[in-house]
């Protein structure tokens, strides 16, 4: 393995030492640097997800994916919990997904269809789509990682856009959306409900996009008085 100038390579480089790794580990020579190894393990862990859900995929085997020790998976991770949170982090891009939603700034017409369009680039993107696949897979077999969805789906993603709008409610706004979003990835891309599988994108956006909107900027029925 090529050592950093200066350095024994008994004694591994000051890098590895930074990452807290023993270097007879890292002499190996796979994937060196602090920035690198982050990635691989992020990249690791969303490939286990999706493959084996959240359950079947441990912090062990992560990291013998990435060519880590499990010490390092947790010095970046602290714990699967937030390994898993990550992956959403990554998969989701919630800012991006906020500004393309919002479009336009103070707007709001069209607000539901730029979220659907939204949606399905995150679903059926080039680099998402297993990312997502995992991710839902992974939330409807444990309760926690389902737990950590909703709230990020809710929180970062939609509850900025309900909350932009600047219609009553927004914690409302955003969960009716996410009961949208969530129902529809199940039946689309894991169950495959025909025809809603095979509509094409203009269609999704055209029978979906009126009820987002709806849900984030129309007015909300007062609750029956019992």
């Amino acid at each position: 393995m090529a050592t950093a100038e200066g350095t024994d390579p008994a004694e591994g480089t000051a890098e590895e030492a930074a990452e807290g790794v023993p270097w007879t580990r890292k002499r190996t020579g796979r994937r060196p640097g602090t920035t690198l190894s982050r990635v691989a393990i992020l990249q690791a862990a969303q490939s286990r997800f999706a493959a084996h859900g959240y359950a079947g995929a441990s912090i062990r085997a992560i990291a013998q994916d990435a060519g880590v020790d499990a010490a390092l998976v947790h010095h970046f991770f602290v714990s699967k919990e937030k390994l898993f949170a990550a992956s959403i982090h990554d998969a989701l891009n919630p800012e991006s997904v906020v500004e393309a939603v919002l479009a336009g700034g103070s707007r709001v017409g069209g607000t539901g269809q730029r979220l659907m369009r939204a949606f399905i680039e995150l679903w059926e993107g080039e680099r998402t789509s297993r990312q997502m696949r995992g991710i839902l897979r992974s939330a409807v077999s444990h309760e926690a990682a389902a737990r950590m969805m909703r709230e990020f789906l809710t929180q970062e993603v939609l509850m900025p856009i309900a909350a932009a709008t600047g219609r009553t409610q927004p914690e409302v706004r955003a969960s009716l959306a996410a009961s949208q979003l969530i129902g529809l990835a199940m039946a689309r891309y894991v169950l495959g409900v025909q025809p809603l599988a095979s509509l094409s994108h203009d269609e999704l956006v055209a029978y979906v996009g009126p009820t987002f909107q709806r849900y984030l900027t129309g007015t909300l029925p007062s609750p029956a008085q019992g």
